[in-house]
């Protein structure tokens, strides 16, 4: 935008006097006077600027802003939060510097000032400069706009209690610490989670709980939110999903009240994101998140994250998240062990009031070892099946009504087990298949187990990649490409897979 269009939108002429600098624009055309001179200069200075970066970027972050006065050879700005004075400082105190220096006078810098928290001796000269600019801002007009810069509530958005009910997910009054099964695989989950609810002051933030389906993050992420609300009331807990906090998010742009969402987030006292791997590859909603993760570890607040995947696997999420994401304590839940699965399993029938022989019990958690969900699935499918057609439980009976689950579960195979099977046909150790050495006796076998892992297995390219020393995926695209074509052109070699195949069925059967 050239200078003279910046100095007409600002003045209405190509000059401004000194009584100018006194006067603004009424709605009707004639001039009214304000009682700082100054404030009329901002109003004007950011309707240029509005013109210059659009309506949803002047809502969002100049609007807010609080013209505190000139400090020499510098301007005084509030911001209501940290957040938006690091974005305005970083893209737009340039424009608006240089539309001050052009129209108004000279300015060496600006200081952009936390309102909440400004100096003493700044104190009498905002409240005078933020009640004159309410005056002057509710009689200039914006270019024939009815929305002018106003000392609105934009930026007062705490979440009442109600509202925040209705912001968080619903939380299941059986998820509490009191029936949450402790093991081995899941004890220094549960002790950072308990240890959270008993201070106020922060140990570890983030806490970043991590693991595979069914093992019991979701779980803990209510107990933490229901031992909270129980012990510290006042406490504002938000708890919700990824997928929630991309649709508020996105809701929020929608209907443009961006300003609002990152208020109401940023004024909660523990912020609880389950599932954080959901954001993957959203790149908007992960930008938000992190400023929103900045700006809560500024103010000393608690942040807790569930994830299927530590911090540095999580995949389509930027590196900057994820050193963030790792700050604090990482916290794995390994799958279950035959003693906790039995554990669960007494628990839960005992919840039940159900009359579990111990056998039946054992026999469950023996063949059922995939995750704690469907173990429980199973129970209660059993317990239900015997009331309804009145038999009594017994192994033979629980095999008959798990049929379909039991064959699933035994026929799970691992890529360790592709592995271990490759390496005896080719007399190759375990350690190969995760080498960097390309010698064909080793790169072809290798090739083998990741066909094999790719046909047997439910892991992604990625998954198996890591699995085979940390080989990017295409590595793997490019393995199953070519032990197709060799199949496809040697028979006796496609035979000799086919048989590795069928002996590690066999093994899974």
């Amino acid at each position: 935008m050239s200078q003279d269009k910046f100095e007409n939108q600002l003045s209405g002429s190509n000059t401004m006097t000194e009584n100018d600098k006194n006067l603004s624009m009424s709605d009707n055309g004639d001039k009214v006077e304000t009682k700082d001179p100054l404030m009329s200069e901002w109003v004007r200075v950011a309707e240029a600027l509005r013109q210059n970066i659009g309506d949803t970027a002047y809502r969002s972050w100049i609007r807010p802003l609080i013209f505190l006065g000139v400090d020499g050879m510098s301007l005084q700005i509030g911001t209501p939060t940290r957040f938006m004075k690091d974005w305005v400082q970083s893209h737009y105190a340039d424009q608006i510097l240089s539309l001050w220096d052009m129209n108004v006078s000279k300015a060496h810098s600006i200081d952009f000032i936390l309102h909440d928290v400004q100096p003493k001796q700044n104190a009498q000269k905002a409240d005078r400069l933020e009640s004159d600019r309410d005056e002057t801002a509710a009689r200039l007009t914006n270019n024939g706009s009815s929305e002018l810069i106003s000392n609105q509530n934009i930026y007062q958005t705490e979440l009442n209690p109600q509202e925040l009910e209705s912001l968080s997910s619903p939380l299941d009054p059986r998820f509490t610490f009191d029936r949450f099964v402790l093991g081995k695989s899941n004890e220094l989950a549960c002790a950072a989670a308990k240890r959270i609810t008993e201070t106020d002051s922060v140990s570890f933030n983030p806490l970043y709980i991590y693991g595979g389906v069914g093992l019991g993050k979701t779980h803990l992420m209510h107990a933490i939110a229901w031992r909270i609300r129980e012990r510290q009331p006042e406490r504002k807990v938000l708890y919700l999903s990824a997928e929630k906090f991309m649709y508020q998010f996105i809701r929020a742009l929608r209907f443009r009240n961006a300003v609002t969402f990152k208020e109401q987030f940023r004024s909660v006292d523990v912020l609880m994101i389950d599932d954080i791997q959901f954001i993957s590859g959203k790149d908007s909603t992960q930008e938000e998140f992190f400023h929103t993760f900045n700006a809560l570890i500024d103010q000393n607040k608690q942040i807790i994250i569930s994830a299927d995947k530590s911090p540095g696997e999580l995949e389509g999420i930027q590196e900057r998240l994820k050193s963030r994401l790792g700050w604090g304590l990482v916290a794995d839940i390994h799958p279950t062990n035959y003693e906790l699965r039995l554990g669960i399993l007494k628990a839960k029938a005992d919840l039940l009031g159900a009359n579990m022989p111990p056998k039946v019990l054992e026999f469950l958690a023996q063949k059922i070892s995939s995750n704690v969900r469907e173990l429980e699935g199973a129970l209660n499918r059993i317990i239900a099946h015997a009331e309804l057609v009145g038999r009594s439980i017994t192994i033979d009976y629980a095999q008959d009504v798990l049929q379909d689950l039991l064959r699933s579960n035994n026929r799970k195979i691992s890529i360790d087990e592709i592995q271990r099977k490759v390496c005896e046909n080719y007399g190759l150790r375990m350690a190969d298949m995760q080498s960097a050495r390309r010698s064909r006796n080793i790169a072809r076998p290798r090739q083998v187990a990741m066909y094999l892992a790719k046909q047997l297995t439910s892991r992604s390219l990625p998954e198996i990649g890591r699995k085979f020393g940390g080989r990017d995926h295409t590595t793997v695209m490019h393995a199953v490409r070519k032990i197709e074509e060799l199949s496809n052109e040697d028979p006796s070699f496609g035979d000799e897979v086919s048989l590795i195949r069928r002996s590690i069925m066999d093994r899974g059967e």
